[in-house]
C-alpha cells in the first residue's frame, strides 16, 4: 500500500525500537552503503558505512533520528527494517516513489544491554570527580558532572591525561616543566592526577613570557593548595632549571618554540617528553622540490604537508638522540586540527637510530629545508 513516507518512519518509532537499518542504494555504485541507526545515552546514533570506513552521528531526540531517516530515504536509500519487541517493521520505495510499509510478528529477543562498565567508556578522571581547577574552568559542575557543552574538552583532557598514564607507570616522584603553560589549564589537571591519583610526588614548574598570566596561575595554586606547583616568568629557549628534569612537556608552544622545547629536554636528559605542537610554519616557508613538486603545487597540500614532515622529523631526531618516540592522535579532528601529539620516552641503554637520522638528511636534501631542531642539536 501506498503511505506517507513521513508517517510510516514515525510509525517505526516505537518507544521499544532497538534497531533500524537503511538499505538499498538508490544509485549505484553507491558511497554510502547502508546506515544502522539504534537508541543512544539520551537520543539516537546513526552509523554510516562507507566501504570499509565507519562513520557516527549523533541526534538528541527521536523527532531528529525521524527527520534524518527521511533525509536519509529522500535521497539514498529505498528500504528500512526496524525492530522493536513484538515486531519488524519493512519499509520500501519504489522507483517510482511509491511506498510499501509492512508490520509483522517479530519473536527475536532485542540484545541484552551491555553492563554499564562496556558501555561507558572509562576515563582516568571519571565524571563525579570534584577536582577543583575543571570546575573552575567551567568543564565541570560543582558536584563532578561533566557540562554537555565541554565534552570536548572533558575527553581532551583525558586523553592527554592517558598519554602520561601509559609512561609513567611505577614512578615514585617526578621533576616536571611545563613550557609555555600559558593560563596553566592541563598544567593543573597533571598536577592534580600525578600527585592525588597515581601518588606520585610530582614538583611541577609552568613557564610562561606572560607576567600578569604567571601572578594568576600562582595565585590559583596556591588557592588549590598544590605546594609542588609553582610558576615562573621565562623564555623557553633561555630557561636553566635549578635541578634535574624528568619530564618536559610543551602543549601548543607556537612553531619554532617547541623545537627550542624538545632541544632543552634532550640537553637536560629529561626522561620523558611530551609535546603538542603548534602552528609549523618553519618548513612551510622554505619547502622546494623538483622531483614531488605535486606535493607544493597546492597551497593548502603544501601546508599540511610541511606541517606533517615538522613532526616527523622532530621524531626521526630524538630517536637518533636515545629516545623511543611515537607520534599520536591528541583529539578528534571534530574539535581541534592539532592532533597530533609526540610522545617520547629515553632508552635506558643503547645508541640512538643512526637510520633515523638519514633519513631525516635524505628529506632535508630533496626539500631543501633546514629545520631548528636539526640546527640547534648540531651546533
Amino acid at each position: 500500500m501506498t503511505q506517507d513516507l513521513q508517517a510510516c518512519v514515525q510509525a517505526m518509532f516505537t518507544d521499544s525500537l532497538y534497531k533500524l537499518v537503511l538499505s538499498k542504494c538508490r544509485d549505484k555504485p553507491c558511497e554510502l552503503v547502508k546506515v544502522e541507526a539504534a537508541p543512544y545515552r539520551s537520543g539516537w546514533q546513526f552509523t554510516q558505512h562507507r566501504g570499509t570506513q565507519v562513520y557516527h552521528q549523533n541526534v538528541s531526540s527521536k523527532e531528529e533520528a525521524i527527520a534524518l531517516c527521511c533525509e536519509y530515504l529522500r535521497e539514498h536509500f529505498l528500504q528500512a527494517n526496524a525492530w522493536d519487541g513484538g515486531h519488524e517493521y519493512i519499509l520500501m520505495v519504489s522507483k517510482a516513489e511509491k511506498i510499501s510499509f509492512i508490520r509483522k510478528a517479530n519473536s527475536a529477543q532485542p540484545p541484552a544491554p551491555r553492563p554499564e562498565h562496556d558501555r561507558r567508556k572509562r576515563y582516568i578522571i571519571e565524571e563525579g570527580t570534584v577536582v577543583q581547577p575543571l570546575i573552575d574552568m567551567g568543564v565541570l559542575t560543582m558536584d563532578g558532572r561533566v557540562i554537555k557543552s565541554q565534552y570536548g574538552k572533558f575527553r581532551q583532557i583525558n586523553r592527554f591525561l592517558e598519554l602520561i598514564d601509559d609512561a609513567v607507570k611505577g614512578e615514585k616522584a617526578l621533576r616536571i616543566v611545563d613550557f609555555g603553560c600559558g593560563k596553566s589549564s592541563l598544567t593543573f589537571v597533571l598536577y592534580y592526577y600525578l600527585s592525588y591519583v597515581r601518588k606520585i610526588e610530582a614538583h611541577i614548574t609552568g613557564l610562561d613570557l606572560k607576567a600578569d598570566v604567571i601572578e594568576k596561575c600562582s595565585h590559583a595554586a596556591h588557592k588549590y593548595g598544590y605546594e609542588r606547583l609553582r610558576f615562573e616568568v621565562g623564555d623557553i629557549a633561555g630557561y636553566r632549571p635549578a635541578g634535574r628534569v624528568d619530564m618536559m612537556v610543551s602543549l601548543h608552544a607556537c612553531d619554532t618554540a617547541t623545537d627550542y622545547a624538545l632541544y632543552n629536554a634532550v640537553q637536560w636528559g629529561a626522561k620523558y617528553i611530551f609535546a603538542v605542537p603548534c602552528c609549523q610554519h618553519e618548513l612551510n616557508a622554505q619547502v622546494k622540490t623538483e622531483a614531488l613538486s605535486l606535493l607544493t603545487r597546492y597551497g593548502v597540500v603544501q601546508e599540511r604537508f610541511a606541517a606533517l614532515a615538522t613532526d616527523a622529523i622532530r621524531a626521526n631526531l630524538l630517536e637518533y638522540n636515545g629516545y623511543k618516540t611515537q607520534l599520536l592522535e591528541f583529539v578528534d579532528l571534530t574539535h581541534t586540527p592539532k592532533n597530533l601529539a609526540l610522545r617520547a620516552v629515553k632508552r635506558e641503554r643503547g645508541a640512538g637510530d643512526s637510520r633515523a637520522m638519514e633519513e631525516v638528511l635524505a628529506v632535508m636534501r630533496e626539500f631543501h629545508v633546514t629545520p631548528t631542531l636539526y640546527m640547534l642539536l648540531n651546533d
